[in-house]
This record gives C-alpha cells, structure tokens and sequence, in this order.
C-alpha cells in the first residue's frame, strides 16, 4: 500500500500547468523553425555562441575610449584654413557651444605640427609619430555629432545610445547578440585608467548592461591590486569542496528558477558562479603579460615609464581577443579636466602628454594583431564622447572647450577599408557638414561589421522592443570594404 499525495486544484494547475504550456509553446517555436539546438543551448548558458544574423567581417572588438574628448583639429582632422584665420573672432559663435561660455576666445589654430603619412597620404598631428605609420590600416570618419556637450549624457550616448542611464552599452548588446567563444573568460572586460586618475563620468553604468540579464555587464579589472576579486579561492577549500558547494547551490538555485521563471538575473547568476569557477585557472593565465617575450613587451612599450600602464593594458586586451573574449573596451583618461583628454586649459600640454601615453601602445597593439592575423577579425575602434572647438578658451595656457557639432573616430581591422576617410567638417573645424554621423550611424556600423543588422538586435523590456540604435542608425557602407 501506499499513499497519494494529494493535490488541491490550485497545486494541480501550477505545477501541470506550467509544463502544459511550455510543451505548447515549444511545439509552435518548432512548427515556426524558431527552435533550433543552438537557441536550446543558449536557453541554459546565455554566454553561448550565438548564430549571427549574416557572415560577418568581425568576430571581437577592442575599443580605445579615449575619454574626455579628444580635439579632433589637433589630432586627425587638419584645418589649413584654422591656420590661416588664427586669433580672429568667429562671427556668430554661440557661446553656450560648449561648458564655458565665460571663457571663450578666438579662433585657435593647432600647436602641433601636421603631415602626411602612408600611400593614402593622411594628414596626421606630430603627437602620434607611431600611429601615423599605420594610417593605410585605418578608416577616419571625420563627421560625427553627439547630442550633448556634458561629459556624462555624452559618455552614455556613445556608449549606449541613449543619453542617460539606465540602457546597455554596446559591449552589452554585442554580447547578447553574439555570446562568447571562450567559455573560461568573460565575454566583455573594461578596463579603466590605472595611474590614480578614476574612472570616466558616469562610472560603471558607462559598461552596464541596463534592461539585458546582468551577465552581459562589462567585467571591470581593478587598475591597482589584483585585477578581480576573489579570484584565488580560501587556502582550506579544495577543487572536490568547491565543486560540491557549487553543484549544491546550482540545485538550489535550479529548483527556485522552476518556480519563478521570470526571474531573467538569476539565471545569468547561475552562470556567473560557474565562470567565476572556470576562471581562477584562465583569468591569472590571460593577464600575465610576463608570459610574453621581450620583443613584444617593446613593441607595446612595457618598461617605458611613460606609456608602461597603457601597454600593459593593450597586451591584455590582445591576449584576451586571442583567447575568445568577445568585447574588450579600454580608456585613456579618468575623471577631472586634466587627468583626461579633456583640455580645456593647456592643450598642448594635456594632448602631447596623453598621446605619448597611448600612442605606441596602439601602434603596439595593431601591429601585434596584423601579424598574428587576427587584425582581419578584430575591431579596432580609436575615439571619445565628442570633439573640441576650433576656438581658444582663455586661460593662462589656452585650451579647447567641448564641441559636439564634430568629432574623429578611426576604425581598424574588421572588414574595414583600410586608408579612408568619410564625411568631412567645415573648414574650421567646427561642424559636421558633408556625409554628417550620428551616434547610432557608428553604432549600425559595429554591429553591422559584427554580422548584425541593428533594427533586428532587439530586447522586450516595459512592453516595447529596444534595441542599440534606438529609432534610428545607418550603416556607413563607404568604410566598409
């Protein structure tokens, strides 16, 4: 004999109910070929590779923030004519343009020398004599716009789309779209300015993952100390223990997902424990640039005091993309004015000494990947929240304050077409004016190299479809080769 364990109709519908339906909707996800084993699988591990929506030229991507807005007149974009008009008045500025209305003085042309470079025949600053040399690998888009000339409603418009809080970043989006190839290393890892300097405005929201389930969120590595937390486990917990622990709290955790399936964030929890696991033998391996030899430490410039931090970075950034991690975004720069890109007082001071920080690193770093031959699949993206005014801001050594009618970008790698230039400024320098780029055209176009069509990259949240580009977004199909 034995005995029934009852139900009441309440219990009955619950538990019956719910296997009912989902056997329901399988059947209509299968009938409508939107069922594949792939999705399956990715329905268990959200960091599983994905299919993408067509071949795409791009398989990772490396972004160097160049935080704080980099002046795209003392950089990349040579003004001739600036030159010319140096210390005249600009007619008709509007002096709220930028943050310091009170500060503004006339028209300022670049302190830095240019010339030009390569078979394509670039125009480039005297402060990158390294990165000129790789311009043939590079399309310049020289026409972009923002919405915002604040730092922080600037970082999240170029960063999410959107300028506020609240929304994915691109790494986010990419990550959802794409998974990861290494399944022992994050999917996206960030990595901030380590000489004391703090992190960019705005934060960690700047890598969020806003609406997406928490385990597309940046990884950030801790510039000072160990990179990750928690990554060497207690000397008293052995491999056999942590792995009881572990496959006991999976159960648990498995048990309570069954009963609250809307809970997406503990899920990407489930996973999280597991890739924490994974990584306390892949992470001290990838961030060991040690392991390198000697010519490649000074190919990035490891030893040289002034550029040592960003070398290292970029050598991680590279060994992580060699080891599948999918996004990897690094800034140059930290918080306040000086201690970034930001130079508002003594810009030659500020840019020449920012670039000696950056530019053998990325010169470094390009040539590294071009000749490992994984420049073809990688991204490389060089660029900030907005650009600089062609006008002087009055200060004991002049500076530039913030434009975001115009700024540079340079992409690499990817299935770009190397030694191009699209769109253009005014002949000052002031304004996007030919073949003008928004925010979500540069975003179409990383997703689009990255075999996504960025109308499709969609997430239901607060019963509507977002996506990265918002309404809007075309892709740049001129640097695209």
């Amino acid at each position: 004999m034995f005995e029934l364990d009852w139900l009441d109709r309440r219990d009955l519908l619950r538990r019956a109910g719910s296997g009912a339906g989902i056997l329901g909707l399988a059947a209509l996800l299968q009938d409508e070929g939107l069922m594949n084993p792939v999705q399956a699988a990715n329905n268990s591990n959200p960091l599983a590779v994905k299919t993408s929506h067509f071949p795409g030229s791009a398989k990772r991507v490396i972004w160097l923030f160049i935080n704080g807005g980099p002046s795209h007149v003392d950089t990349w974009d040579y003004k001739p004519e600036l030159e010319k008009r140096d210390g005249v008045e600009l007619e008709g500025f509007d002096r709220f343009t930028g943050f310091f209305a009170n500060s503004v003085g006339p028209l300022m042309k670049s302190p830095f020398k240019f010339s030009q470079h390569g078979e394509s025949g670039k125009w480039v600053s005297e402060i990158f004599p390294n990165l000129s040399q790789h311009v043939d690998k590079m399309a310049f888009i020289h026409s972009g716009h923002t919405e915002s000339n604040n730092h922080s409603p600037a970082l999240f418009m170029m960063n999410t789309g959107v300028p506020r809080m609240g929304h994915p970043c691109v790494g986010s989006w990419v990550t959802y779209g794409l998974g990861s190839e290494s399944q022992n290393l994050p999917a996206f890892v960030v990595m901030s300015d380590p000489k004391g300097r703090g992190l960019p405005k705005g934060y960690s929201l700047n890598w969020g993952a806003g609406f997406l389930p928490s385990v597309y969120q940046g990884t950030w590595l801790k510039p000072q100390g160990a990179p990750i937390d928690n990554l060497t486990p207690p000397s008293d917990l052995n491999e056999s223990r942590q792995r009881a622990q572990l496959n006991l709290l999976a159960n648990l955790n498995r048990q309570h997902l069954e009963q609250h399936a809307a809970e997406r964030d503990l899920a990407a929890r489930l996973e999280s424990f597991e890739l924490a696991y994974r990584m306390q033998v892949a992470a001290p391996e990838a961030l060991d640039v040690g392991r390198e030899p000697e010519h490649i430490h000074k190919q990035y410039g490891i030893g040289d005091e002034k550029c040592d931090h960003f070398a290292k970075q970029c050598l991680i950034a590279r060994r992580m993309v060699e080891r599948g991690v999918r996004f990897v975004q690094i800034y140059s720069g930290g918080m306040e004015n000086q201690r970034s890109w930001d130079g508002h007082n003594d810009i030659v001071g500020n840019h020449s000494g920012f670039a000696g920080e950056t530019d053998k690193p990325i010169a470094g770093l390009l040539n590294d990947l071009d000749e490992r031959g994984l420049l073809d699949e990688t991204l490389v993206i060089w660029g900030g929240e907005f650009g600089r005014l062609p006008v002087a801001q009055k200060s004991a050594k002049p500076g530039r304050d913030h434009n975001p009618h115009a700024f540079t970008y340079w992409m690499a790698g990817g299935g770009i077409k190397g030694g191009t230039s699209y769109g253009a400024t005014d002949e000052i320098g002031h304004k996007a004016v030919e073949d003008r780029v928004s925010v979500n055209d540069l975003h179409a176009t990383i997703l689009h190299l990255l075999g996504m069509n960025h109308e499709n990259l969609t997430y239901r949240h607060n019963g509507r479809d977002f996506r990265l580009t918002d309404v809007a977004g075309n892709v740049i199909q001129k640097i695209v080769s």
